[in-house]
């Protein structure tokens, strides 16, 4: 792993959590630090519940595939989770890439395992699987909640 992904990884991790954040700043990359690229990428994507590789931040998105996704997130009402941005460093960017075998950024994974892009989590949104999903990790959507308001 070279030493650049992992002060990069450290300091997004220090900064980077979407709202709600909470951990250590640099924990996890430090458990991984001496191993490959991959073992660090994997480290990373397994440390939280929700995972997402973005241009940008979710406070200030770069590219609206990244807003979109956070967007989605929002009204599920998903906040604690870890969001990298993978501009602030360009091996990170082409890491996660590779890692998942998926060329394009936004990167969503969930409990660790990968679910693709914007498009994908889109249609999870839309069909209802994403609801679902959320409900395997322990996260109740937002959406439900409004939903029951709604029949009442």
């Amino acid at each position: 792993m070279s030493a650049s992904l992992s002060r990069a990884a450290a300091a997004l991790l220090r900064w980077g959590r979407g709202a709600g954040g909470g951990g250590l700043p640099g924990a996890g990359v430090r458990a991984a630090s001496s191993g490959s690229q991959a073992e660090q990428l994997d480290a990373l994507v397994k440390k939280d519940k929700v995972v997402v590789f973005l241009k940008g931040t979710p406070e200030q998105p770069q590219c609206g595939f990244s807003n979109a996704v956070v967007q989605i997130l929002r009204l599920h009402g998903v906040r604690d989770y870890a969001a990298y941005n993978v501009l602030d460093d360009p091996e990170l960017r082409q890491g996660i890439k590779d890692y998942s075998n998926w060329p394009t950024i936004p990167q969503v994974y969930l409990n660790g395992e990968f679910v693709g892009g914007c498009d994908i989590l889109l249609q999870m949104h839309q069909n209802g699987d994403l609801v679902e999903e959320l409900k395997k990790l322990g996260i109740r959507s937002a959406l439900i909640d409004e939903k029951d308001q709604d029949s009442k």
